[in-house]
């Protein structure tokens, strides 16, 4: 689809280096996809970012916009008049006339008006840009988000997969220890529960897996497929403060709300420009035919039938008196600018929390993650022992059980905590400013470079520039099959390897 603005070479960074073996794999697997694939697929489809550039080329048009109330402007008008009825009295009234008239109006002082109302704009232009690309960190996020979603999703269903699997063979081993009299029936009982437990945690676990698979398609715009590991991230910073310190020179937000109050500031200077004098210069002409129905009342003496004028001036207004109008302009735009001021504050607040907060949950992930894995380790031995226990008669069925779903709920705890610390991180990132495609690597084409529409339209006084006729950018969905829960069999990029089903 055709896009009116030109686009920035692509820079490549260091991030998802390591994925060079990978792309040689990936491409024997035409349906491998990979994490830096889903984000360049976000990058160039989703409607969020589609709109958000589309908003900013509007914004870039404020320029050109308060530009022109500080240029010449040249009119015409033509007219054509049939006299239809003359009145009795008339003796030299034309019959029909044509007349047509140009004037030039040049501004030539407006009390700083333009000048201010320009700054203010391109102060907006570059609070617009800054916001893109707030826009595209938060895409990005969310994409992570989903992509690590549908990963742990696929795991945990894997593992219940898995369990439901256990408890199967268990029950049946149950079931027949009873039937030899060997265990009694509370035994049976107690499996057949804990399997029916099984089964609607696995219901449950592939409706969230459904869910994510479904968010995923409503970010990157296609089907998640055969995800591949995620790479490590790069340039993660060592403290929080680290953190803190490159997100108050980085971050968009902050960006955004800075030039927004240099914008206000510039809107003072608008305001007060209400009350100053006006200047401008004006240079007219006109042109008048009669096509020969003018008379001069007299027989015989003819007239003429074309007449021309011109006309210069020039024009000074000095307002003296507007009822409190432009006093109450400045105040407003003054309160405005206040208000800007405060917010740039809140967002810098917000950023700082953001930014520590993200960073405290990356760590305690990254504290989990190791002491889930001892966990796992224990219970894996700890349900070893208390299956060897019951076969001397040591330990009852429901010790069985109870370390089965121990080690389950181990296992999903370490899958979850590994997707929290991938997506705690990759937040500190983009709290830091440094999660947006330049810095990403995202390949497939050109970024798109919001400055080179800014620069291709601030100078343009051409009436007639306009651009094609918008067109859809983002893809839909509607032909992307709906999601289920099926999980290919094989090792999941969070667990590895699942246990096949562990005999009784």
């Amino acid at each position: 689809m055709h896009d009116p603005d030109p686009k920035s070479p692509r820079r490549r960074s260091p991030w998802l280096a390591g994925l060079a073996v990978g792309a040689l794999m990936i491409a024997s697997q035409a349906q491998a996809e990979t994490l830096q694939g889903a984000l360049a697929k976000a990058y160039e489809n989703n409607p969020t970012l589609t709109a958000a550039r589309a908003g900013q080329r509007a914004n870039d048009e404020n320029v050109p916009i308060e530009k022109s109330f500080g240029l010449p402007s040249v009119g015409t008008t033509t007219d054509y008049t049939e006299n239809i009825i003359i009145p009795g009295n008339s003796f030299s009234s034309p019959a029909r006339s044509i007349s047509a008239g140009a004037q030039l109006s040049v501004p030539i002082y407006q009390g700083g008006a333009v000048r201010n109302a320009v700054r203010a704009a391109k102060y907006r232009v570059e609070a617009g840009q800054a916001d893109l690309r707030a826009t595209e960190a938060s895409v990005f996020a969310q994409v992570v988000g989903a992509y690590m979603d549908v990963l742990r999703d696929m795991a945990i269903v894997q593992l219940n997969q898995n369990n439901v699997s256990v408890l199967k063979t268990n029950l049946q081993a149950t079931s027949d220890r009873f039937e030899i009299g060997d265990l009694t029936r509370t035994d049976v009982a107690q499996s057949e529960a804990r399997l029916a437990l099984a089964e609607g945690d696995l219901r449950t676990a592939e409706a969230s897996l459904i869910a994510s698979r479904e968010a995923y398609i409503r970010l990157v715009g296609e089907a998640p497929v055969d995800l591949q590991p995620p790479p490590p991230l790069p340039n993660l910073p060592a403290t929080a403060e680290d953190a803190v310190s490159v997100a108050l020179t980085s971050n968009p937000d902050i960006e955004a709300a800075n030039q927004l109050v240099s914008a206000s500031r510039a809107d003072i200077g608008t305001a007060k420009a209400g009350r100053a004098p006006k200047l401008s210069a004006t240079l007219g002409g006109g042109y008048n035919n009669f096509l020969g129905s003018l008379s001069s009342g007299v027989p015989g003496l003819g007239v003429s039938q074309e007449t021309s004028s011109a006309a210069a001036g020039v024009s000074l207004t000095i307002p003296v008196f507007q009822g409190g109008r432009p006093s109450a302009q400045v105040r407003q735009a003054q309160s405005r600018s206040s208000q800007a001021i405060e917010t740039y504050v809140a967002t810098e607040r917000d950023v700082i929390a953001q930014t520590r907060g993200a960073y405290a949950a990356w760590q305690a992930n990254e504290r989990i993650i190791s002491a889930t894995q001892q966990a796992v380790s224990a219970n894996a031995l700890s349900l070893e022992g208390v299956r060897a226990e019951n076969s001397v008669g040591t330990r009852s069925i429901l010790d069985i059980l109870n370390a089965e779903q121990e080690y389950l709920n181990t296992q999903v705890q370490l899958v979850s905590a590994k997707r929290n610390s991938y997506v705690a991180a990759f937040s500190v990132l983009a709290a830091m400013g440094k999660a947006e495609a330049r810095d990403l690597g995202i390949e497939g084409g050109p970024l798109y470079d919001p400055a080179a529409n800014y620069e291709r339209v601030k100078g343009q006084i051409w009436d007639w520039a306009d651009d094609p006729a918008p067109q859809q950018q983002a893809t839909d969905t509607r032909g992307v099959a709906a999601a289920d829960a099926s999980v290919p069999a094989g090792a999941n990029p969070l667990i590895g390897p699942v246990d096949p089903a562990r005999e009784q």
